[in-house]
C-alpha cells in the first residue's frame, strides 16, 4: 500500500495511548457534545484530556484541536500534544506540549 503522510497523525496518536497505559492511566475516547476528545486518561486522583495532532500551525487545525478541550466545563489539566515548537505554551487553560518533550518527561 506504501506510505501515505497523512498515517503519521494516526501513529502519533499510537504513541500517546501506549505511553498513557505504561504510565499507568486507565485511558478513554471522549465526547464534548458533538466533538470527540482523543485520550481522557485517569488515574486514581488525575484526570487529563489529550488531543493529539501532527501540527497545529495552521488556524483549521488548531480551531479543530481546541474546540473539544474547550466544550469541558471541569478545571482538570487538558493538553494538545503535537510536533510543533512554539513559544506559546497555552491558550485558555489548554497547554500546548511538544510530544517528543512530553515523552522524555
Amino acid at each position: 500500500m506504501g506510505y501515505r503522510d497523512a498515517e503519521r497523525g494516526h501513529i502519533l496518536e499510537n504513541i500517546v495511548y501506549l505511553e498513557l497505559r505504561r504510565r499507568g492511566y486507565r485511558v478513554y475516547i471522549g465526547k464534548a457534545g458533538e466533538n470527540e476528545i482523543d485520550f481522557v486518561a485517569e488515574k486514581t486522583d488525575e484526570k487529563i484530556y489529550f488531543q493529539v495532532a501532527e501540527s497545529i500551525i495552521s488556524p483549521e487545525t488548531r480551531a479543530r484541536e481546541i474546540r473539544p478541550l474547550q466544550t469541558v466545563r471541569d478545571n482538570y489539566e487538558k493538553i494538545i500534544l503535537s510536533m510543533d515548537r512554539s513559544f506559546i505554551t497555552s491558550e485558555n487553560g489548554i497547554k500546548f506540549v511538544n510530544i517528543i518533550d512530553w515523552l522524555s518527561e
